[in-house]
């Protein structure tokens, strides 16, 4: 018969091997208290929505059993290759920001809305960034979000090709954080938030809790 104090180091053990083993997602939180990234309808900073947002995503992550290296939360990650040296070793790197529009739109902000999802052909694994970023996406349609299209227009600062327009899947290649970590990588747009519309939602916790469930649940599929 086991002793209680053996059961107690074999569950122990088990705990251990399954935490060692589990998938590890680096979640890398988009600019910094220096480089903060676009200003809001509000007037707020996208790196604050990118914490706010990274918050939320990372818990969802750890609930589906994946464990999580938060990258950039204290806001001291300006150089972006340090982002991916500190990703590394981990299964899988997903980059969150909040997007804004060519300054020539701006007066026109609200005709702009939605998601975007960008992986590159140089990362080490372009087509697992790519189906990855196809299962947030069909995630993110099915929680009733629509993608931006207009950084396929063909205009200084966007002309991105799609790599699937349906999705609002597109390519960039030279993006420092996709190309040059060392897994599959997926940098999601969450929303357009020099839209006061839509900044309204992305800030409300609704907004941030869709975003991170639509995370959460297409995430483990893409790891193994």
């Amino acid at each position: 018969m086991i002793s209680r104090f053996a059961l107690l180091t074999l569950v122990a053990m088990s705990i251990g091997l399954n935490a060692a083993n589990a998938a590890e997602i680096a979640l890398d939180i988009g600019h910094s208290l220096k480089k903060p990234g676009a200003i809001s309808a509000s007037g707020r900073k996208e790196f604050d929505f990118n914490v706010a947002l990274g918050r939320v995503v990372a818990a969802e992550l750890e609930n589906h059993g994946l464990a999580v290296r938060l990258i950039g939360i204290d806001g001291d990650r300006d150089v972006l290759t340090d982002r991916t040296k500190q990703a590394v070793g981990a299964t899988f790197f997903l980059s969150l920001h909040h997007d804004s529009v060519q300054p020539q739109y701006l007066k026109e902000a609200e005709r702009f809305s939605g998601y975007s999802l960008f992986v590159s052909r140089k990362n080490p694994q372009p087509e697992a960034s790519l189906a990855c970023a196809t299962r947030i996406a069909d995630a993110l349609l099915a929680a009733g979000m629509h993608p931006s299209l207009h950084h396929a227009e063909p205009i200084p600062g966007e002309n991105r090709p799609l790599a699937d327009k349906a999705r609002g899947i597109y390519w960039f290649d030279d993006l420092i954080v996709l190309k040059t970590a060392t897994q599959p990588a997926v940098l999601l747009e969450s929303g357009v938030i020099v839209n006061a519309r839509e900044e309204a939602w992305l800030a409300s916790p609704a907004g941030r809790q869709t975003i991170a469930r639509a995370v959460g649940a297409a995430v483990p599929e893409c790891v193994p």
